[in-house]
């Protein structure tokens, strides 16, 4: 059994991690409901300019096709990363990673696949490999839509040019404060939407419905990859808050078993004093 002065110690340095957990949780948890808000205020946005922008792609022939959509062989592939800056979320970041070499090894075996980082842990698990065409990792310090727009229209760039045939995004879908999903979506192209005869459009456009739809979806593509960076922002806070309650209550426990082991060790340690007493004073007596 270790003595009294170690347990002490052990004591002390569980109660200092312990109030360290507890106040990171706290400052997650205030971080958590503001990009909670945000995200949650985006997302009917989005979801109606994507429904919009597919219904007007549906109705467009093939030979009027955007040039975001045009559907090339598949050799050189671009995974945007979104992880965080710093750790201590839990699985939040090495879920990334996993399903990042999933894809690289599996899905994408034999192609020349590289890698946008957004996010300091992306950047460090895969700089390594040489692959890593930018570091975005400065974004969560300023995080606008008009930072990430800046990076939409590179990676659009770089899909016209043909330098990438194939551009996917994989982050982490903030479904509530303990759970995140991870996703996989196809940035690049767009992923073609079947016609559907029983959508009703009969509307006048104007401009023409091929110039809406041009000047849409740049606009959807930003704002389809300001939603995965926010809902990956969103959920990191909340794997940082979960993993840290995680952390504060095993802390709690474990200097609750020390205190037992250190109140043992010390009334055994007194018991011992008695007997060398007594005994000290029966051998007096004799």
């Amino acid at each position: 059994m270790a003595n009294l002065k170690e347990i002490r110690n052990r004591i002390s340095s569980v109660s200092s991690t312990m109030q360290i957990t507890s106040a990171m949780k706290m400052v997650s948890a205030a971080k958590l409901k503001k990009a909670q808000d945000a995200i949650t205020a985006m997302r009917p946005y989005s979801n109606k300019l994507t429904e919009l922008l597919q219904s007007l792609s549906a109705t467009l022939d093939e030979d009027s096709g955007s040039k975001y959509s045009v559907q090339r062989e598949v050799k050189k592939v671009l995974i945007v990363a979104v992880t965080s800056n710093r750790g201590l979320a839990g699985a939040f970041n090495s879920n990334i990673i996993k399903q990042v070499n999933k894809l690289t090894n599996e899905t994408y075996a034999n192609k020349d696949v590289s890698y946008l980082a957004i996010g300091k842990k992306a950047n460090d698990a895969f700089k390594k490999t040489n692959k890593v065409i930018a570091n975005k990792s400065d974004l969560f310090d300023d995080l606008t839509f008009e930072n990430v727009s800046e990076i939409a229209e590179m990676l659009m760039e770089k899909f016209v040019s043909g330098e990438f045939d194939r551009i996917e995004m994989v982050y982490n879908h903030f479904k509530n404060a303990a759970t995140q999903i991870i996703l996989t979506e196809q940035f690049l192209p767009i992923v073609p939407v079947e016609n559907d005869s029983n959508v009703n459009l009969d509307y006048v456009f104007e401009p023409s419905k091929i110039e809406i739809v041009e000047e849409l979806i740049p606009k959807s593509l930003k704002t389809q990859l300001y939603k995965g960076i926010r809902d990956s922002f969103a959920s990191e806070h909340g794997a940082r808050m979960t993993a840290m309650h995680k952390a504060t209550d095993n802390a709690t426990e474990l200097r609750d078993q020390l205190k037992l082991t250190y109140n043992k060790a010390r009334q055994a340690a007194i018991t011992n004093e008695i007997l060398e007493i007594v005994g000290g004073a029966e051998a007096l007596n004799n």
